[in-house]
């Protein structure tokens, strides 16, 4: 099989299990089972194009041009592999707990819940394997609507309300100013390829340099980089499955990887490196992560402590790019691997205790250790990496992204990374502290449960295993980071 074959199938592959799973509609059991296929197949296929980028070539297809210099292109560089790798791989056990939640549940219209979630893994690969800026924005786009039904997924006046924000935020701001963005973009190069060195490079002056990382920067709204973020939180009205979706494997990882994939292929970081005019992109998600933090340790629902920690950690990555350094930009790289598997662990586990204990509070967590000890330890895991503690995977890219801050000289990053650091400490450790020090609150309701349905309770121990073997064996992901910040003078 060709590379480009592959390519292709990777891409098809997610809407024939769509397909097959909506004919699949009255047998539940044979709808679960093209799931779990589709998604083995999916990793199976992208896995398969890693040994070739790693060994420094750029599988590529071009499916049709539609004018001269501009066609509907899909190639593999060094980040699009790393988050097919993420995306694909974590559908997997993500598909498996969304068995046991689904069932575990009641949830109603689950046959448009797995062919939704199919329909975003597609569009996920399209993203990842996007050639130029035309066929990401295309597949952006798709990722957005393909999502707003699971978004909605409940049909109340909430989600409904929660689904117009969403749709309007992501929509909204990708055609006042991403669209933008590319066509500005076309206008001064006569080009959309992903190049790398940047196609910026000299074809633009300092002040629209700055101005179109604006447009780019906020045009990607679901890198949720404030104000752009309300959508985020909001989406959280949604079945848990989804919010990992949202969080961990698609949406939110789709928006840093396509700023991070700009910075690099499109402004190119040497080139843009020292101007004024790109100066303000620090400040911007260095508010972000410290504001959002804020907001998350004043959070009593579990869920809504989560999303905002996710808007946090996603600026991690956005700042790093913004530093515009090697190691920066290899701690970018990691953060999109090391924050999906962590914060995956986390939804995985306020799923399980909803559909276990049916609690969504954090204070209403003391004891539930006891309970629930496979979900909790998954829990503890997950927060750990996300504050940066080995042998956490969260260490390594905090450790990349720290570094990158320090040899730039960089003080004030540093300062909000320390900040930053502490915070996720201060609102993670609490709940694991409550969770297995304290004993539930004299009257508090605590009905005789234990753990959630074994397909959850499988997937978040896979994913917290997954969090600790990260640290150790990050070869992959690393090797990949470098490759990506080698492309700057490729």
């Amino acid at each position: 099989m060709t590379p480009a074959t592959t390519i292709l199938l990777a891409l098809a592959v997610p809407l024939v299990g769509a397909g097959l799973i909506a004919a699949a509609h009255r047998a539940p059991n044979v709808r679960e089972t093209i799931t779990m296929i589709t998604a083995g197949l999916l990793f199976l296929l992208v896995a398969s194009l890693t040994p070739l980028v790693l060994a420094g070539e750029r599988p590529a297809v071009t499916l049709f041009e539609i004018m001269p210099g501009l066609a509907f292109r899909f190639e593999v560089e060094p980040l699009g592999m790393l988050f097919g790798l993420i995306a694909s791989g974590l559908w997997i056990v993500n598909s498996l707990y969304s068995i046991g939640y689904m069932r575990g549940n009641d949830e109603q219209h689950q046959t448009r819940f797995y062919v939704c979630f199919a329909g975003a893994l597609a569009s996920t690969m399209g993203i990842a394997f996007a050639g130029n800026l035309l066929t990401l924005f295309l597949f952006y786009e798709a990722l957005t609507l393909v999502t707003y039904p699971l978004v909605t997924h409940h049909g109340t006046k909430e989600s409904m309300h929660a689904g117009r924000l969403y749709l309007g935020l992501l929509v909204g701001t990708s055609i006042a100013f991403l669209l933008v963005a590319i066509i500005w973009t076309w206008h001064l190069t006569g080009t959309l390829d992903f190049t790398a060195g940047g196609i910026l490079r000299d074809q633009a002056s300092n002040a629209t340099v700055g101005a179109l990382l604006a447009l780019y920067v906020f045009g990607i709204g679901k890198a949720a980089v404030m104000p752009v973020h309300r959508w985020l939180p909001a989406a959280m009205v949604a079945p848990t499955p989804v919010s990992a979706l949202l969080h961990a494997v698609a949406v939110v990882k789709a928006g840093v990887f396509s700023v991070l994939k700009i910075v690099v292929y499109v402004f190119g970081v040497d080139a843009i490196a020292g101007l004024k005019s790109v100066d303000w992109l620090p400040f911007i998600s260095g508010f972000t992560i410290i504001a959002a933090s804020i907001v998350a340790l004043r959070s009593d629902n579990l869920k809504r402590r989560l999303a905002y920690s996710t808007v946090s950690q996603l600026s991690y990555v956005v700042l790093s790019a913004a530093l515009l350094t090697p190691l920066s930009v290899i701690g970018a790289a990691l953060h999109i691997a090391t924050h999906a598997v962590g914060k995956i662990t986390l939804f995985f586990a306020a799923g399980a205790i909803y559909t276990a204990a049916h609690k969504t509070e954090v204070s209403q967590l003391d004891g539930i250790g006891r309970r629930m000890p496979w979900t909790m330890t998954a829990f503890t895991i997950g927060a750990l990496s996300l504050i940066g503690v080995p042998p956490a995977a969260g260490f390594v890219s905090k450790w990349f992204i720290f570094s990158g801050a320090i040899g730039g000289g960089h003080y004030v990053v540093l300062a909000v990374l320390i900040v930053s650091t502490l915070l996720n400490a201060a609102y993670f450790l609490p709940i694991v502290h409550a969770a297995f020090f304290r004993s539930p609150a004299a009257g508090a309701e605590d009905h005789d449960h234990g753990e959630a349905p074994w397909p959850m309770v499988v997937a978040l121990t896979a994913t917290a295993g997954l969090t600790i073997a990260l640290f150790f064996f990050a070869d992959l992901p690393l090797e990949l980071g470098r490759q990506l910040a080698g492309e700057r003078l490729r």
